[in-house]
């Protein structure tokens, strides 16, 4: 399996933006989807964003949508969340996932799809 370590969470304030990094080891990231849960205080862990292993298809929750933006540079090993205009409500521990049997263009937003996750990373957003 492939190891993944999320890095960049912090404290911003509302307004503010955050670019968190996934970095994979072990395996090559292109033959594997990817995408980024969150999970706050209490609540379930959900889907923020997707990306194919193509990189081209993209899925994103509604409730960031038109604020943040996955990307991955398979080079590098690497898959982004780039967090715009960020909510109080963004506050959540972050994790990225890989899906080591997707199709080429497959975009996946359960949980159950992914094999892979990192350890997390928090993101606190202050009023």
């Amino acid at each position: 399996q492939v190891q993944l370590v999320e890095s960049g969470g912090g404290l911003v304030q509302a307004g503010g933006s955050l670019r968190l990094s996934c970095a994979a080891s072990g395996r090559t990231l292109s033959t594997h989807a990817m995408a980024w849960f969150r999970q706050a205080p209490g609540k379930e862990r959900d889907v923020v964003a997707a990306i194919s292993r193509s990189g081209y298809n993209t899925y994103y929750a509604g409730t960031v949508k038109g604020r943040f933006t996955i990307s991955r540079d398979n080079a590098k090993n690497t898959v982004y969340l780039q967090m715009n205009s960020l909510k109080p409500e963004d506050t959540a521990d972050y994790y990225c996932a890989a899906n080591p049997t997707a199709a080429y263009s497959g975009v996946y937003s359960l949980a159950s799809s992914y094999v892979s996750w990192g350890q997390g990373t928090q993101v606190t957003v202050s009023s």
